[in-house]
């Protein structure tokens, strides 16, 4: 069943990774782009986040206080082994989290675009729930829409739906690709 972006229960998703013995996670984020420059279809590894107001925690004491972040040696597996692949997404930039499920107002849009590249409603709170649980942890963004009040008329859903379908599938041929790569990678 579907479960808004806000009500994801992300250490319920990553506990049984970690209880098999999975030591990493490449998680894969629908976002959209802050700037007229990373267009719709570009694929983005951040290697920084701001998330104000989330905090999610497995930890209900001392514990919890930790300086999150994505694990930087894991980030630039994933950035070798797509470049490898004839495909490279950009390397670096800041993911800002929002509280969905809604899209940010072109106001919110203009206050948050000057410290950011690219806005999304998951990936942030995600990352610092699979570093308390011991998991490496890399995003790939794919942009799928302008943010609220960059493009030309209004954000459409149903255009950004679309969008996001045809990325999907180059995405599937570009993991094909890639995820060998990352399998073999030693440990």
């Amino acid at each position: 069943s579907y479960v808004l972006p806000h009500e994801i229960d992300h250490a319920a998703n990553l506990r049984p990774l970690a209880e098999q013995g999975c030591d990493r996670v490449l998680a894969i984020g629908s976002v959209g782009s802050l700037r007229p420059e990373l267009a719709v279809g570009s694929l983005l590894c951040p290697d920084d986040f701001v998330a104000l107001g989330a905090g999610p925690s497995v930890f209900a004491d001392a514990r919890a206080h930790s300086a999150p972040g994505f694990d930087q040696r894991w980030r630039a597996e994933v950035i070798a082994a797509w470049r490898a692949s004839g495909q490279a997404p950009r390397d670096g930039g800041v993911y800002w989290q929002t509280r969905g499920p809604r899209f940010e107002t072109p106001a919110e849009i203009q206050l948050i675009a000057p410290h950011a590249d690219v806005v999304g409603m998951t990936i942030a709170s995600e990352c610092v729930v699979a570093a308390e649980l011991g998991l490496e942890y890399a995003a790939l963004c794919v942009v799928d829409n302008l943010a609220n009040g960059l493009a030309d008329g209004e954000l459409s859903v149903v255009e950004m739906e679309a969008d996001r379908i045809i990325n999907a599938s180059r995405l599937r041929d570009g993991l094909a690709a890639v995820l060998p790569r990352l399998g073999a990678v030693g440990r």
